[in-house]
């Protein structure tokens, strides 16, 4: 009985690991996000440069993630039990104090992907907790997947893939979208029925002409054509690398008659000097930093809408070129104007084969290989 409830307790420490440092790793400027609202709470906000937080962001995410690896095919049992108790003995009283004080609307354990409240989070520690004294109380009796000859194939592999994960969401976008503005999401209809009194997500959206302060918010939403949005939150941070790019596309919008706006929280003086030093002829308009961090993950990123549908969404580093021979295009001719093809199902198969398959072949030749070992053993 006390080898079954220490490998169950091992299975639930492991999974949840598994998924939060997932999670985190898909979006790691979400996580970063949530340590900025940690360090503010804590009157910290400004001592601790961007660096540092995206970081402490990608090594927190690796960390859980790994973790649960490694207690999934019990690697370093005794180390591993021993870190993850650690790890809860810290976060428990944390997120009591985050319960009773408050400070922040969640702790962020799980992203987006699964928002719990405070006191949730309180005590779903309390039951890790009690698995992780478990588990480092009889670490031994966790049955191995992988024999300790092969354990570094799966630790080398375990890191490089959730180090590889967060790289590219961070150059690109999130593999995963969790958030409410994800590609697909209608949003003139989520916009209308937040007007009308439900309890939304999207009642901060808005779209504020610089210009003569309009709200065009309902204008551009129910455009049945395309528009182009591009998302920074502050421009004094923005990434211009791409700026001719950018001047390209909204030229070939212009010519077109498509819609492009620029999103921004930023002040008047810092939209004249962005258009100063880029040439930006688009309008500006004004829009809330929050919303606009959750909408897109990178400074500047752009994003596209049809009849009012988020259709794609494109990093600064990967934005759509438009080459002379399509210039005269239209966008609905074009795969940058269609919804992108791969969807969820398509993204979990391809993680599947990347992640979960080889490491289910080495099990399988593992204990292939200890079988076989062990019947040349009772042979002799």
């Amino acid at each position: 009985m006390k080898k079954v409830a220490v490998n169950i307790c091992r299975m639930v420490l492991a999974v949840t690991f598994i998924l939060s440092g997932f999670v985190k790793a898909v979006d790691p400027l979400g996580t970063q996000y949530k340590i900025n609202d940690y360090l503010q709470a804590w009157g910290m906000g400004d001592l601790v440069p961007d660096f540092v937080t995206l970081s402490a962001s990608v090594g927190q995410s690796a960390l859980e993630f790994c973790l649960g690896i490694f207690l999934l095919f019990a690697i370093r049992r005794r180390l591993t039990s021993r870190l993850i108790l650690l790890v809860m003995v810290v976060m428990t009283p944390l997120t009591l104090w985050l319960a009773l004080a408050n400070p922040i609307h969640d702790c962020g354990c799980f992203g987006d992907a699964l928002v719990l409240t405070n006191w949730q989070t309180f005590w779903k520690n309390v039951v890790l907790l009690v698995c992780a004294v478990v588990v480092a109380l009889w670490p031994k009796l966790m049955f191995r997947f992988v024999s300790e000859s092969n354990q570094w194939i799966v630790i080398n592999y375990s890191i490089l893939f959730t180090l590889g994960i967060s790289l590219w969401s961070l150059y690109y976008l999130p593999t995963f979208d969790f958030r409410p503005y994800h590609v697909g999401t209608n949003l003139r209809q989520q916009w209308t029925r937040t007007m009308e009194g439900e309890d939304l997500p999207y009642a901060d959206f808005f779209i504020e002409h610089t210009d003569n302060g309009e709200d065009i918010t309902e204008a551009v939403l129910a455009d049945t054509s395309y528009n182009f949005l591009l998302v920074s939150p502050y421009l004094e941070q923005a990434d211009d690398a791409q700026l001719d790019r950018i001047n390209q596309l909204y030229e070939y919008a212009h010519d077109h008659d498509y819609g492009f706006y620029c999103l921004t929280s930023s002040n008047h003086s810092s939209m004249n000097r962005w258009r100063e030093t880029t040439g930006a002829e688009y309008p500006f308009c004004q829009t809330d930093a929050i919303t606009l961090k959750t909408v897109i993950r990178s400074n500047p990123g752009l994003v596209l809408l049809k009849d009012g549908t988020i259709i794609r969404k494109w990093s600064h580093n990967d934005l759509p070129v438009i080459d002379e021979a399509a210039t005269m295009q239209p966008l609905n001719t074009m795969e940058a104007g269609q919804m992108p093809s791969d969807n969820v199902a398509i993204k979990i198969v391809r993680l599947l084969l990347w992640f979960a398959l080889p490491l289910a072949l080495l099990t399988l030749a593992d204990r292939l290989w200890m079988w076989t070992k062990w019947l040349r053993r009772k042979k002799q």
